[in-house]
């Protein structure tokens, strides 16, 4: 074979061989998640919690689907939990104030409503302000928004909240479906209908309770310091939340058996501790004086860990996960401000399970609002059942395959002709098979459907080029070849490219299974456009001249 003319049959053969390495060359079991960080304790703090954490290194499963190829399998393929929901809050729109003056926004907004500062969102590069709650109406907040000198009415505010929160929640949820270790290979989208935007969480392997268990709450997390007031009264003030929060290390235990979080604080929010403590007595009558054993609501100098909540009007909101107390040693550092270069503690939880919680919750960060999971939809897929929709999958694609390959050999009677067709449509199905495992594109019935369309178009190409060749008279010299060869490949071009235009909406919106089948379609016609239909012209074109 001339090499230099029959190019595009030998192009056909390098993505084959592509398409070969990227479905069983092996890709590892892990892969590092970020770098290791490493903090040197001082001795007192090192005598103050002994469970600090140094040397920290986080490391992030990958998963891979059982069998010998590296291909991946969605949840339709593979069971497991899908849940479309939207996000609990309200929008007000056309709210003008200055970047400066966001937190005050946020601080008095909360005051009016009796709500968390928390619960409100003030974007001034977008004039909105947000609400995250479900026990307010749109009446309330267009008050507490006129209450504080802005001129906004109920027809100002809509159901929802804005793109940014829906991304925000989206980079929350994924990090910590990917820092679960049990729940590897999940996915999350925003999906959107005519009027409202979902959150789509699809987790293969995973049960309902389990998603639920680690995305039902938003995970928010406050570090609360609990200290005597004046008349006698005890204040409730919270210290920061997981913005403040720059490491988080594996769970372990201290030397008392205790399961504890090693976090390290940010400049900042470890700035704001040390003034806190100073300032609210924890570095001097409120060293070790935290009674923990009866909880109440006047247990002397405590820190809380507080759990799904907040602080609001001085009353704790969610759950107090622990409480601890200043030791000495840490006093020192904070009454001398040594903490501030050194920021790093242990967070404490009253159970491993509770602690591996904390940890994700550390990590991932906070949702800015939680789920709506009554309003939304959830399915669950028995994995027995995924795999006889994989095996019914494969059966299909080989039957089409077959009836495709029965009906050119019926045609054409030319082995010649037809051989070449079959052989070169299978590659480019396995070519896009290459391309799911290059991209790590989970495989669904929607895709299965994009394959099967692939064949029947890519067959129908094939045959427009046969017809318009043989048909059409002898073929005595290489010219002539190339003529017909030219205005058949301008047919198949065209009808490409209107396929193409036709599908890319749907690639683009999240239309959910109409998304992948359009994709892998797009992708199967560039792949028969660019590669396969050319070198199945030169195939034919050395059987019809020889």
């Amino acid at each position: 074979m001339n090499v230099r003319d029959n190019w595009r049959v030998v192009l056909l053969v390098v993505f084959v061989v592509l398409s070969s390495v990227a479905l069983f060359a092996p890709t590892g079991d892990s892969a590092p998640d970020s770098a290791a960080a490493s903090n040197q304790l001082s001795a007192a703090q090192q005598e103050s919690n002994a469970s600090n954490a140094t040397n920290t290194t986080v490391t992030r499963t990958v998963q891979t689907d059982d069998g010998p190829t590296n291909l991946r399998f969605g949840l339709e393929l593979s069971g497991g939990t899908r849940i479309r929901a939207p996000l609990v809050g309200m929008t007000a729109e056309g709210v003008e104030f200055s970047a400066e003056e966001e937190t005050t926004v946020e601080r008095e907004v909360a005051s009016e409503l009796g709500v968390s500062e928390l619960d409100v969102e003030a974007r001034a590069e977008t004039s909105t302000v947000e609400l995250f709650t479900r026990n307010a109406t749109t009446e309330e907040f267009s008050s507490a928004l006129q209450g504080v000198g802005y001129d906004v009415s109920t027809g100002d505010i809509r159901d929802g909240v804005t793109e940014q929160t829906l991304e925000t929640a989206v980079q929350v949820l994924e990090d910590k479906i990917s820092g679960a270790g049990s729940l590897q290979g999940g996915d999350v989208a925003i999906s959107r209908s005519a009027d409202q935007s979902f959150v789509l969480v699809e987790v293969p392997g995973a049960t309902r309770g389990e998603v639920l268990e680690l995305i039902g709450d938003r995970g928010q997390v406050v570090v609360v310091a609990h200290f005597p007031g004046e008349n006698g009264t005890y204040r409730n003030v919270p210290l920061f939340t997981q913005d403040g929060i720059a490491g988080v290390g594996q769970v372990r235990e201290d030397e008392n058996g205790q399961p504890v979080v090693p976090t390290t604080l940010t400049t900042d929010a470890a700035r704001n501790l040390t003034n806190a403590m100073q300032r609210f007595g924890f570095t001097e009558e409120g060293v070790n004086a935290c009674r923990t054993r009866q909880p109440s609501d006047s247990d002397g100098y405590c820190l809380y860990t507080v759990r799904g909540g907040g602080v609001v009007d001085g009353e704790i909101r969610g759950e107090v996960v622990y409480k601890a107390g200043i030791r000495p040693s840490l006093a020192q550092l904070f009454a001398n401000g040594d903490f501030v270069q050194d920021p790093s503690f242990s967070t404490s939880a009253p159970d491993r399970a509770t602690a591996q919680q904390l940890k994700l919750d550390l990590q991932a960060g906070a949702l800015p609002t939680e789920l709506d999971v009554d309003s939304g939809t959830s399915y669950y897929l028995q994995p027995t059942l995924a795999e006889r929709f994989k095996t019914f999958s494969v059966v299909t694609g080989l039957v089409a395959m077959v009836a495709v390959t029965g009906v050119v050999f019926a045609r054409y009677r030319q082995p010649g002709v037809a051989l070449p067709m079959a052989l070169t449509a299978a590659a480019e199905v396995y070519i896009l098979l290459g391309f799911a495992a290059a991209v790590g594109l989970a495989l669904d019935l929607s895709h299965i459907a994009g394959f099967i369309a692939v064949i029947g178009t890519g067959v129908d190409d094939l045959v427009i080029i046969a017809d318009e060749i043989l048909q059409s008279g002898d073929v005595k010299t290489g010219r002539v070849f190339e003529s017909r060869f030219r205005k058949a490949f301008w047919v198949i071009g065209a009808a490409a490219a209107t396929t193409i235009i036709a599908l890319s909406p749907l690639a683009v919106l999240s239309l959910g299974d109409l998304q992948g089948f359009a994709i892998v379609t797009i992708v199967g016609v560039l792949v028969g456009v660019l590669v396969t239909r050319p070198a199945y012209g030169d195939i034919l074109r050395s059987v019809v001249l020889d």
